[in-house]
């Protein structure tokens, strides 16, 4: 088993870290546990020079760092070993006109050689330009995009990004098709792949028959390294390229689960006008006619209301052999929702260094530690990730950009812990823990797990 995160960006990219760099991704992929990362960005000539001169081929199409003795992600810590290894990989965002409307759709590149990556990029840079941002916007139909990369890469292939977000996807509100044939048209049988996004899962995109017979990613599309691996994928397969674009095209040959965010994290989960503080569900929005009550400007409309609106049915359908789903929360949200506290602030920072130092890695901690050896550290802590686990969090959906908000504890729970030890003996803030806030749900949505739950733990 190995955990892969394929869509991340480079510093070359806007609004992206600094530390994003092949050996501050390396260094948080060991902190987090995943063995593969994309490299993200190799339109870029200044990034893929970075990639150039830092990797050395490794396992067939993937590549490892050639000076793999870096300083730890956090200071004094050093996670449990493991291989980490590189696919080269770009986003593309393609504006153009077709069929009478503006399309902005992203898409996912991926090849096993930096020469494929290096005759993509030519021709790109033929056609607009390719270094003003990591991530190019180019005036190229989505269709002719697939065309190149199948021209100039023999095994590459492509994967519409976050299909369901309202500026810039394949299914977008804003902007997007009805049909995925309508975007790629003639080389539509080359697509296999789907990137579903922050503000969906499987249980919502198996809602849709039209996608029956796309293989299902997730991705982190991370701006800073401690970021990785918000979402990921994990393969049963051998660890490389070839081996890979065999489990997309078919799961059953080694794409064993997806890692997810809950959906209501995801900042275009609900519809919603952020000026003016307004969410909204789908059905409260189609009576509205998609029209903001306040300021009478068009609503974003976001991912769940464009799901319902293509959905054929009321109830997911899984393909045979269709990855198993971890909806999980990030370890810092859940020690700062504890802490009463900002999941960036230095209290939360040590306890996860700390954990991190205990039991090896992120997902270790997330996925596969037993409940009784959490217990040991901290019974709150075990009682968080046994809800997590089993979906029985708190939702508030995001909406027009703002993130939603994922809760395990109910008001109050925490304020009742408060002076009692958490963990390394650090207490609980003898302060009320803050609330869930407005319009959060108590309950899960359907989950992609066919079981039903009837109580909490």
């Amino acid at each position: 088993m190995f955990i892969a995160d394929l869509h991340i960006h480079s510093p070359w990219s806007r609004a992206t870290s600094k530390k994003s760099t092949l050996p501050g991704l390396f260094a948080w992929a060991r902190v987090k546990g995943i063995n593969l990362i994309a490299t993200g960005d190799f339109t870029h000539p200044g990034w893929r020079a970075h990639l150039n001169e830092h990797l050395t081929p490794a396992e067939p199409g993937l590549y490892r760092l050639k000076d793999e003795n870096l300083p730890p992600a956090l200071a004094g810590i050093n996670p449990e070993a493991g291989d980490t290894r590189f696919l080269l990989s770009a986003e593309i965002s393609s504006i153009y006109k077709k069929n009478g409307r503006v399309r902005k759709i992203h898409n996912l590149v991926y090849v096993p050689t930096l020469a494929d990556a290096a005759a993509i990029s030519a021709r790109l840079a033929a056609i607009g330009n390719i270094e003003s941002d990591g991530r190019p916007i180019l005036g190229l139909d989505a269709r002719d995009l697939l065309e190149i990369v199948l021209e100039e890469s023999e095994h590459g292939f492509m994967v519409p990004a976050h299909i369901w977000t309202p500026w810039f996807s394949l299914f977008g509100s804003k902007s997007g098709f009805d049909r995925l044939e309508d975007c790629f048209g003639d080389l539509s049988e080359h697509i296999f792949a789907l990137e579903t996004g922050l503000s969906s899962d499987p249980a919502m995109n198996r809602l849709v028959p039209a996608l029956d017979r796309y293989t299902l990613i997730s991705n982190s599309d991370c701006h800073s390294p401690a970021k990785l691996g918000r979402e990921a994928n994990i393969f049963s397969c051998p660890l490389d390229f070839f081996a890979i674009r065999a489990a997309l095209e078919d799961p059953g040959r080694g794409f064993a689960a997806t890692v997810e965010f809950f959906p209501e994290e995801g900042k275009y989960h609900l519809d919603g006008h952020r000026k003016c503080g307004i969410s909204l569900e789908p059905a409260e929005t189609a009576k509205l006619n998609d029209i903001c009550p306040r300021c009478r400007r068009p609503l974003t409309v976001g991912v769940l209301s464009r799901v319902i609106e293509l959905a054929g049915r009321d109830h997911p359908v899984y393909p045979a052999n269709s990855p198993v789903v971890h909806s999980l929360i990030p370890l810092p949200e859940i020690l700062a929702e504890i802490m009463s506290c900002g999941p960036a602030t230095k209290k939360v920072d040590d306890l996860y260094s700390r954990l991190i130092a205990r039991f090896g890695s992120e997902f270790n901690i997330l996925l596969n530690t037993p409940t009784e050896e959490l217990e040991t550290v901290s019974p709150l802590l075990a009682t968080a990730l046994t809800r997590m686990r089993g979906g029985y969090v708190i939702r508030r959906g995001g909406f027009d950009g703002e993130f939603g908000m994922i809760r395990v504890f109910a008001e109050g729970e925490i304020a009742a812990a408060a002076g009692q030890s958490f963990m390394f003996g650090v207490a609980v803030p003898k302060k009320k823990g803050r609330g869930p806030g407005p319009r959060a749900a108590p309950y899960p949505r359907p989950r992609s797990s066919p079981e039903t739950r009837t109580s909490t733990p």
